[in-house]
């Protein structure tokens, strides 16, 4: 859902065959950052963690050489963006999947939008603060749903602790950046609670129309599990 929502953003906002210049920062094991190169972008991956940043070269080495080519690793922390980057550098900076794990995340935020061009796109995938009650809920765990309405804090299902994002507190932040909010998407809508490591439905397709018109649809959009939002820099 995300790669579909981040290509609608790009194609709407770059000229079709723009080769874009594009940061990702906390790339993991690079899911987002090779897709991109392999569009025929040039992309930089930012990443601390030593057994990611191996995934993801491993990966890196069995494309074809002009992918190689396009995609670098840079291994770092996303809050020194500016000790490895110049100010405007990039077209498209990626921070998917990290504002969850850090404790003050507007330093990070305003790090992020100077790597940006005039008129780049910031892309953002962080939990919805506004919906932590319902994972629980639904799965009938009622003292952790009742705890979900009044906290920002939750445990994600590997066990680790991390940190919710409330959709008007984000879009109040961006704007105070330079880099307000142009568009938001809701993900995984209905299928959160679906079971780690289940198998894909025979009718995965329409499960995934069902996700991308939710993601995009008031009020279900308002209760996913995350939210994807994506800034443009003035």
């Amino acid at each position: 859902m995300v790669a579909r929502q981040l290509d609608e953003q790009i194609a709407g906002r770059f000229p079709v065959g723009q080769r874009l210049r594009v940061l990702d920062v906390g790339m993991g094991q690079g899911t987002q950052a090779l897709r991109l190169a392999r569009a025929g972008h040039q992309v930089t991956g930012l990443e601390q963690d030593p057994g990611m940043i191996s995934v993801a070269r491993e990966a890196l080495a069995a494309e074809p050489e002009g992918v190689r080519e396009r995609m670098r690793i840079v291994e770092g922390d996303g809050r020194d963006t500016g000790v490895h980057f110049l100010p405007g550098s990039f077209d498209v900076v990626l921070c998917h999947g990290v504002l969850m794990y850090v404790e003050e995340p507007d330093p990070l935020l305003a790090g992020l939008a100077r790597m940006l061009a005039p008129g780049g796109l910031l892309s953002l995938l962080v939990r919805n603060g506004d919906a932590l009650a319902m994972r629980p809920g639904l799965s009938g765990d009622w003292a952790g749903a009742l705890a979900g309405f009044d906290t920002t804090a939750y445990r994600n299902r590997l066990g680790l602790d991390g940190r919710a994002d409330r959709r008007a507190e984000l879009t109040a932040t961006l704007a105070g950046i330079g880099a307000p909010l142009h568009a938001w998407y809701g993900v995984r809508v209905f299928t959160d609670t679906a079971p780690d490591g289940a198998e894909s439905p025979a009718d995965l397709e329409t499960l995934l129309a069902v996700e991308e018109r939710a993601g995009r649809t008031d009020p279900y959009r308002s209760v996913a599990a995350l939210l994807h939002l994506c800034g443009v820099r003035g």
